[in-house]
């Protein structure tokens, strides 16, 4: 998700109405799904029917996908819209009207009660998945985010977990990403006294919005012991279509501790991988060594907060930072696998890691005129 910034404008009743997107940086930017606030829109159009419009690119004069975002509320928060916009210009839209478009399902996320609380969500690049209470203390157990690498843009959540064999690639993808005791894909814990203090796994979960272009849920964990400070964290994971991260938002409560610190980790494998490491940006990126016939995992994390440290240990790389008590500390973290052939090696992964950085440095500005 990029940040948006609003102009403040008249309501103008009797003209046309332009929703110009504007690309001020020499970025790229390719299937960028962008958040309208929903009370913008209906100052300027106050009497939209939310189920009879289409928005127009005022260009080609063809219809481009939209959702309306809940954020689990009853009401609309945003108007999301996906477009691409090349370095240096403006993408103008218009609402008129009319029929919208079946929209291909981008984005999917769901609780998985048939495999032990697992919740599982995907796009139309990659997937993952988290671990519940009802897998501790089970062979399969482990803390961070699991990666599943798919290769076509169809949802495959559904069909794997019916089919019961994801680590086996039927035609699009598998799951022989290893997570373990570690943070896995990017998860975020404590990290206090030279160790991550890890959490259990979660324990209640909402689901906030489910595509098709954007799907976001909530878990929660209960409060656990991090070396003598009681810690509970909320954690509100989006993914966009088109994207290879998440974003990622982790609330902390926490006393006896002004702030906590705690580490965004990847897990590192035994054989030699190439590694990025940008304490400066707040990148870290890791290129998996090849797994055998299954092909080869990217991984890596965005930080927006100051990062202290990073670290390489045995079986994990750690960018270390610190969350404020009851204060969302926000993040980005994904994967990516060579055989999707789009990303095919690690110069690759990591310039992808440094434009997306560079992307939430330069947003992209939103103007109803």
């Amino acid at each position: 998700m990029l940040i948006i910034s609003f102009f403040p404008l008249l309501l103008l009743s009797q003209t046309k109405r332009i929703i110009e997107i504007q690309n001020n940086s020499n970025l790229e930017r390719n299937e960028v799904v962008i958040a309208i606030k929903w009370e913008t829109i209906l100052s300027h159009y106050p009497q939209i029917d939310t189920l009879n419009f289409v928005v127009i690119n005022a260009k080609t004069k063809k219809q481009i996908p939209y959702q309306l975002e809940h954020k689990g509320l009853p009401g609309i928060q945003n108007l999301l819209v996906q477009v691409s916009i090349k370095a240096k210009t403006t993408v103008g839209l218009s609402i008129q009207k009319g029929k919208p478009m079946v929209l291909q399902t981008k984005t999917f996320a769901r609780y998985v009660p048939e495999r032990l609380d697992d919740f599982a969500w995907e796009n139309d690049r990659i997937a993952f998945r988290a671990y519940g209470r009802a897998l501790e203390g089970k062979r399969d157990d482990a803390y961070g985010l699991d990666v599943w690498v798919k290769r076509t843009d169809k949802m495959v959540i559904n069909e794997r977990y019916k089919v019961g064999e994801y680590h086996v690639d039927h035609g699009n993808g598998l799951d022989y990403y290893k997570v373990g005791f570690t943070l896995g894909a990017g998860s975020m814990a404590p990290y206090i006294k030279d160790t991550v203090r890890y959490s259990g796994n979660y324990n209640r979960w909402k689901l906030l919005d489910n595509g098709p272009l954007r799907s976001t849920f909530q878990l929660e964990y209960d409060t656990w012991d991090a070396v003598g400070i009681k810690v509970r964290c909320t954690r509100i994971i989006s993914l966009d279509a088109g994207l290879q991260l998440n974003r990622i938002e982790n609330s902390y409560t926490y006393v006896d501790s002004k702030v906590l610190p705690v580490a965004v980790g990847i897990s590192k494998r035994p054989e030699s991988g190439v590694l990025l490491l940008n304490e400066q940006q707040g990148i870290i990126g890791y290129w998996e060594p090849t797994h055998g016939n299954d092909g080869t995992t990217g991984v890596g994390a965005v930080l927006t907060t100051e990062v202290k440290n990073m670290l390489v240990g045995n079986n994990q790389l750690l960018a270390l930072t610190e969350a404020k008590n009851s204060e969302p500390i926000v993040y980005y973290a994904g994967a990516v696998w060579d055989k999707a052939g789009k990303i095919t090696n690690s110069a690759q992964w990591f310039e992808y890691l440094n434009h997306f950085s560079q992307g939430l440095k330069n947003p992209l500005l939103v103007i109803l005129k």
